[in-house]
């Protein structure tokens, strides 16, 4: 898995955003809004870590802070129809790459059966809490 996420992200497109950017960028489409704080424990993060990419995000207008209407000393960052489109674009060529790839690589049973078992992995990756864990 890691080996294939490498190759995966030797062939994204270069946007000039980090692999940390983009890990933020992603993190906040999925949660649709977020605070930095709710962000950082998401990632594994301080938030302090988070301050230069969210800062990076907003100027270049892929995410965007708002007042959280709950609380108003809160604020929620949210992504923008540029950091969609962003990850859309970027998305689109990894996937593009991997199943060409694929599809060069391995038997028709293989990409099947890798077909398969695509969605069970996502399941994994996108698991909440501390199900499974050691510690």
């Amino acid at each position: 898995m890691v080996a294939v996420t490498r190759q995966m992200r030797r062939h994204r497109p270069d946007h000039g955003l980090t692999l940390s950017q983009m890990e933020v960028l992603s993190e906040v489409t999925r949660t649709g809004g977020i605070t930095p704080v709710e962000l950082a424990v998401r990632l594994h993060v301080r938030v302090q870590s988070l301050t230069d990419s969210i800062n990076e995000l907003v100027s270049r207008g892929l995410v965007s802070r708002r007042p959280d209407d709950d609380d108003r000393r809160r604020q929620l960052i949210e992504v923008t129809a540029a950091g969609i489109a962003l990850l859309d674009e970027d998305r689109a060529e990894r996937d593009a790459w991997l199943n060409a790839t694929m599809r060069d690589n391995l038997t028709d049973l293989e990409f099947n059966l890798l077909m398969l078992v695509a969605p069970v992995l996502r399941k994994l990756a996108y698991a909440e809490g501390k199900v499974g864990t050691l510690s």
